[in-house]
């Protein structure tokens, strides 16, 4: 049974995509500040620019009444021509000061409802949100502010820095947020023989990972020239976003890079594949597009389109245990304690597939009670006969619609399930707090209407923490739900602040235990404790089956 849960990533990664279709540093603080003093004594500077210095040259970014934003700042060189399927290098210094006004290229992907299509490799780029001080002189006389770097989602295939505004949370929760770019798909994921005998460490794949390692080492290196405390990072992301962040947990690579995590709907992969099948799928994935000698020269020489197209068939895009970026399963790393152990908070969404049944039925039509069975062979990639058993277990009378009973197995045995399992594996070793998005009427920013409510599905509770770009008509959030989203701000601002959620001005957050099974549950207008999340999601069920 253990190998069908494994199935299960898969499917979730193929729904996914299907819904989704430095060189040279600055030697010493004295020549840092000059560096800003002149930065920001450039005559024509306007009230409304904003400088700062890196460690790879200036940068100008924009000035509003209380942020200071600087977008398009490359933190790796380019990963074209032989440095396709490399690890990121570093970017060359710049002279003059580099135009930090706009969003810069994001990484190659296909269209779809979390990204704009482009086949652009130059995408390693990170954008800086601050409160309105020159990081300098705000450090002086108030100290440098805790770091949040976010890792967007999009199943490692889709997704992009430009759709989350970062305004609220450095506004209310007075920190410093780092979005960043990543490389996709196969781009950032493939293994394969060739690039692995090339490389001293004998590892391929996990480039995607590396590229977020690098840029939280140009954090370490660059956020104090922002105002930002380099001791006080949280790594936080939603969905591969999350499991992104998970992978950081359990990557010896990662190690001092971040000091709290942030885990949003990504423990659906707590298993991940070793590098010998990652380069079986990557030896398919290059005969698939035309690569018979199977050269590393041969790959790189694909166009971007060839690689979207052959990605677009059968690949499944996810980490890999290269023995370098990732050493043992996540699963494994959290059992044995053997995973960079900071402080966690781990949750999920209450109605999580919703969001993907609903994207299934824009296609095809409603899940009807003839195909309930098949359909539950298809989320989770089971045999007919272990379909059955869970369908006896999810039987339609209990829902609404067919639609819902699928929704609630595939969240469940997806999501729910493997948060608190997390959380049960984290706890043993680390601070962790456990919590559940519970707004049964927030806001569908991603898809039109079905023939259900899409609930607090997967991604909904995103918009209670950034700004997002209107993809489809939906209402702003109620009163009761903007209480919820500065709660839920306070919560995660001060967790990067002290390494727990708790504040004056929010409900009390108990650290997670096992005895107790207790989660806090994010609902409109205030969050509380919930106790039965084990029973609402059959986990009792889903732990057997993980046996």
């Amino acid at each position: 049974m253990h190998r069908h849960r494994e199935t299960f990533t898969t499917c979730t990664r193929l729904l996914l995509v299907g819904l989704l279709a430095s060189c040279a540093a600055l030697d010493d603080a004295d020549t840092e500040a000059a560096a800003t003093t002149e930065a920001a004594g450039l005559t024509g500077a306007a009230d409304h620019d904003a400088f700062a210095a890196t460690d790879t040259g200036a940068v100008r970014g924009i000035a509003t009444a209380t942020t200071r934003e600087f977008r398009g700042i490359p933190y790796a060189a380019a990963p074209v021509g032989d440095l396709r399927w490399s690890p990121p290098q570093p970017h060359a210094r710049w002279t003059g000061v580099l135009d930090a006004t706009q969003f810069a290229n994001h990484c190659p992907q296909p269209f779809g409802a979390f990204g704009r299509a482009t086949d652009t490799e130059d995408c390693l780029f990170l954008n800086v949100f601050t409160p309105n001080n020159r990081g300098t002189d705000h450090a002086a006389s108030h100290g440098l502010r805790p770091v949040m770097v976010w890792i967007h989602g999009g199943a490692l295939v889709t997704g992009e820095t430009d759709d989350y505004d970062a305004t609220a949370l450095v506004e209310q929760g007075d920190v410093i947020v780092v979005t960043i770019n990543y490389r996709l798909g196969a781009l950032g994921f493939l293994a394969h023989p060739a690039f692995t005998a090339e490389t001293p460490d004998h590892a391929s794949g996990n480039y995607g990972l590396q590229d977020q390692q690098e840029a939280l080492r140009w954090v370490q290196r660059n956020i104090v020239r922002f105002g930002g405390d380099a001791s006080r990072v949280t790594i936080f992301g939603e969905s591969a976003g999350g499991l992104s962040v998970h992978s950081h947990l359990a990557s010896p690579t990662s190690h001092d890079l971040f000091h709290r995590a942030i885990v949003e709907s990504g423990a659906y992969q707590l298993a991940i594949p070793e590098l010998a099948a990652g380069e079986a799928a990557g030896t398919r994935f290059a005969a698939a597009a035309g690569c018979t000698d199977q050269s590393a020269a041969c790959l790189r020489g694909l166009s971007v389109a060839q690689v979207l197209a052959t990605q677009g068939g059968n690949f499944s895009t996810t980490p890999v245990v290269d023995h370098k970026v990732l050493t043992q399963s996540i699963s494994a790393a959290f059992a044995t304690g053997q995973f960079n152990r900071v402080p966690v908070v781990e949750g999920s969404n209450h109605d999580e597939w919703r969001l993907f049944v609903g994207g299934a039925e824009l296609v095809t039509g409603p899940v009807t009670a003839a195909g309930y069975p098949a359909a539950i062979q298809a989320t989770l990639g089971v045999s007919a006969p272990i379909a059955a058993f869970l369908a006896a277990q999810y039987p339609l009378a209990s829902f609404p619609s067919p639609d819902l009973a699928l929704s609630a197995l595939g969240t469940d045995a997806i999501f729910a399930c493997n948060a608190r399992f997390s959380a049960q594996l984290l706890s043993q070793f680390v601070p962790t707090f456990a919590y559940e998005f519970n707004d049964e009427n927030a806001p569908q920013r991603f898809l039109p209407p079905v023939s259900f409510p899409y609930g607090s599905a997967h991604a909904s509770e995103i918009q209670y923490l950034f700004g997002l770009p209107v993809a489809v008509p939906a209402p702003a959030l109620d009163a009761g739900q903007q209480q919820l989203s500065a709660a839920m701000i306070d919560y995660w601002t001060t967790f990067a602040r002290t390494g727990q959620p708790s504040s004056f001005d929010t409900p009390f957050w108990a650290p997670y235990q096992t005895q107790s099974d207790t989660a806090q549950s994010l609902v409109p207008a205030t969050p509380r404790p919930e106790t039965g999340f084990a029973a609402d999601h059959r986990c009792a069920l889903w732990d057997s089956l993980r046996r």
